[in-house]
């Protein structure tokens, strides 16, 4: 068997998320049954992350064990080549050692959330953009954002749903910059609660409006409660953008 670590870019709009799922299509899917088609075996693909419906990435890192001993880029162009018309593609392609996982070797994740601030309506952001026709305040809104930064418990930002088994996390980065209409937000940790980036995204838009004073966003992490939760933002808006590991750096920008 031979492992091979993909990196995988998609537009989340048409699928149900990246893991596979039983109501509905997933880029997980999509991925394996190209897979299939090629070799004809039957294979799992592991990722660094999961996203939800709607939810996209630049640089996703995958891996996937065959047995049919292919050369990297030919394995590439034929995944990219069977995945047609699915907005998925592989950007890059490489064998690695077999004890290489893109899940549980990986030491840092990304993730880029975009808001476009103004009034009128989105033509080509749509669906990759969170729209926003108030005036947001980014520097109030990176100022709130800090009081998050560092290791606490996060069981106001976790959706119920979330089943890792402790909510306590180490929030590397999360940072708040405009560049015209558009507000990006950046978050960089180890790892993520479910739902984690979008609830604080969307207590930051409370914040950027004046709905929350600037101190909000550290009681909510104080209360440890869910129903302290302003706003959940949604998932169109968010981007996996990176996951690194120990001996190399893997981005997109």
């Amino acid at each position: 068997m031979t492992r091979y670590a993909l990196t995988l870019e998609f537009d989340g709009t048409p699928f149900r998320g990246l893991q596979r799922q039983s109501n509905g299509p997933s880029v997980q899917q999509a991925v394996e049954d190209a897979l299939h088609r090629i070799t004809g075996e039957t294979c799992v693909l592991h990722s660094a992350g999961r996203t939800d419906a709607g939810v996209h990435a630049l640089a996703m890192r995958s891996h996937v064990d065959l047995a049919k001993d292919l050369a990297p880029f030919r394995l590439m162009g034929a995944i990219n080549a069977h995945l047609r018309p699915d907005p998925i593609a592989v950007t890059a392609c490489e064998v690695v050692p077999d004890d290489w996982h893109a899940r549980f070797s990986c030491t840092g994740r990304r993730y880029l959330y975009r808001i476009i601030n103004r009034r009128g309506l989105l033509a080509l952001q749509r669906d990759r953009a969170w729209h926003v026709a108030r005036p947001l305040d980014a520097e109030a809104m990176h100022r709130a954002a800090q009081a998050l930064v560092g290791r606490h418990d996060f069981t106001t930002f976790r959706s119920v749903h979330c089943q890792a088994p402790d909510p306590v996390k180490s929030l590397d980065l999360l940072a708040v910059e405009r560049s015209g209409d558009e507000i990006q937000i950046h978050a960089a940790a180890r790892s993520f609660l479910h739902h984690q980036v979008r609830s604080m995204v969307g207590c930051l838009k409370l914040v950027g409006t004046g709905a929350w004073p600037e101190t909000r966003m550290a009681e909510a992490l104080a209360a440890r409660d869910r129903t302290a939760l302003g706003l959940n933002a949604p998932p169109h808006g968010l981007y996996f953008v990176e996951a690194t590991y120990p001996d190399s750096r893997e981005e997109t920008q």
